[in-house]
């Protein structure tokens, strides 16, 4: 089997959190990502209350969209996903979601290694203490020192991550700054994912135009469900101009 990797080309995931995922409100947000094509479906969140494999049942039964998991944590791993993002907080100095329970969840992963996707996650800064900066115990990068988001970025893909993913955090203030994103974009030759704060179309195609690979949409759509159909077309449009 080829190993799961996310290619370099504008795409659009729906992040989907097991406890915020309503009946009604989940069917209505899985009929615009399938209306509108989006490319990934990632389950997780910060906390669990509820079952992980419940959510991914309830996506399969509904969209034929691909389910990538998005673990906040070791209760969230699942068989039932067709990829895994194995996060790596490389922007903290916090053990255990460096390395130490990557070392729990290994033997659990061991038989999936095709479906596991190395992601270095790079938490920067907003104005307030975002739930990822909260729970993982770890300081986010300051937005304004776009030389220590590039450093790190480089060590992780040096480190032999597929994957760059820079993080506002669930609700941010702020999105992450365009010249941190091409300031990135110009240092790593791996793919990008940018997601935290995006509510409006206008930031979502500076993000893309920035550099980033894939756009992740999570909270922005649970207040604007519109937003995803947004996303897609600003991507489509981008696709069309070849602007890889």
């Amino acid at each position: 089997m080829t190993k799961y990797k996310f290619p370099h080309k504008k795409s659009v995931a729906l992040l989907l959190d097991p406890d915020k995922s309503e009946e009604k409100a989940l069917r209505e947000i899985l009929k615009i990502a399938t209306d509108y094509r989006a490319d990934y479906i990632f389950a997780g969140g910060s906390l669990t209350f509820n079952s992980i494999d419940n959510l991914i049942d309830a996506v399969r039964t509904t969209c034929k969209i691909p389910i990538i998991l998005f673990p906040g944590n070791l209760l969230q791993l699942s068989r039932k996903a067709d990829a895994v993002l194995l996060l790596s907080l490389i922007s903290g100095r916090n053990p255990d979601l460096l390395i130490g329970n990557h070392v729990l969840a290994a033997p659990y992963l061991r038989d999936m290694k095709d479906k596991i996707i190395s992601v270095g996650y790079i938490l920067i800064g907003s104005e307030h203490k975002t739930s990822v900066e909260y729970i993982s115990n770890t300081v986010p990068i300051p937005a304004d020192k776009p030389e220590i988001v590039i450093a790190t970025a480089l060590a992780g893909e040096m480190l032999g991550l597929q994957l760059i993913y820079l993080e506002g955090g669930s609700g941010a203030a702020n999105t992450i700054p365009a010249e941190v994103i091409k300031g990135v974009r110009d240092s790593v030759s791996i793919p990008i994912a940018v997601g935290g704060g995006l509510r409006f179309p206008g930031e979502i195609l500076n993000a893309f135009e920035a550099g980033a690979d894939l756009i992740v949409l999570g909270n922005g759509c649970e207040k604007n469900p519109g937003l995803l159909a947004d996303a897609c077309k600003i991507r489509d449009n981008l696709l069309n101009r070849n602007i890889t």
